[in-house]
């Protein structure tokens, strides 16, 4: 599967701590494009935080709201998206992501997004009495529909940021080339680099 031509949209799919936000702001750092998380942007549009949208409006309403903000954010042009990790739900949502962008699926193993979330108490699917049996039933259920919409796979493990980047940069298209104006700086310390969270 390849990118439209002319595509200048990386968006990130993945499961809730598979570091969709940590790569997302280095790797649009490095592009020297616009970085957007769709969640950070749906809670500064409603005024809200994601935990209380499904509290008032369902998890069916959240995803409505989700799905109009993906359909207007991957119009957007060099600029790295992260989405959420239950966008890819919605067969319409795969295919504005597939056909708009680069889709970029980052993996990781049951163990290590339980690592990562186990003291996370902001998540409103892991609110429940075995969070880490919840992580495993949605990754059965996600990684499939991920894995529809990924041009490329990059698993995220347990190896740093920046590594994870590299990788990235490496496996990318050449019309997602470096542009003679991106950031290229040395790697600085990131309270967020040894835990991909997001």
């Amino acid at each position: 599967m390849t990118p439209p031509p002319g595509a200048t949209l990386i968006c990130l799919v993945g499961m809730m701590g598979a570091g969709k936000t940590t790569v997302g702001r280095r790797l649009a750092r490095r592009l020297g494009w616009s970085f957007v998380d769709a969640d950070r942007e749906l809670e500064a549009r409603l005024g809200v935080p994601i935990a209380t949208i499904f509290e008032l409006e369902g998890e069916a309403g959240f995803r409505q709201r989700e799905s109009e903000l993906i359909e207007e954010l991957t119009g957007r042009s060099a600029t790295v998206l992260a989405t959420g990790g239950g966008a890819v739900i919605d067969p319409a949502n795969r295919a504005a992501l597939r056909e708009r962008g680069q889709v970029i699926y980052l993996r990781a193993s049951v163990g290590d997004l339980w690592q990562r979330l186990r003291r996370d108490t902001t998540r409103p699917l892991l609110r429940t009495e075995d969070p880490r049996a919840r992580i495993e039933a949605l990754v059965e259920l996600r990684d499939p529909l991920y894995r529809d919409c990924a041009h490329l796979v990059i698993d995220t493990g347990r190896q740093p940021v920046e590594r994870v980047v590299e990788t990235i940069l490496d496996r990318l298209p050449p019309q997602f080339a470096q542009r003679p104006d991106a950031v290229d700086e040395p790697p600085q310390p990131d309270p967020t680099s040894s835990s991909l969270a997001s």
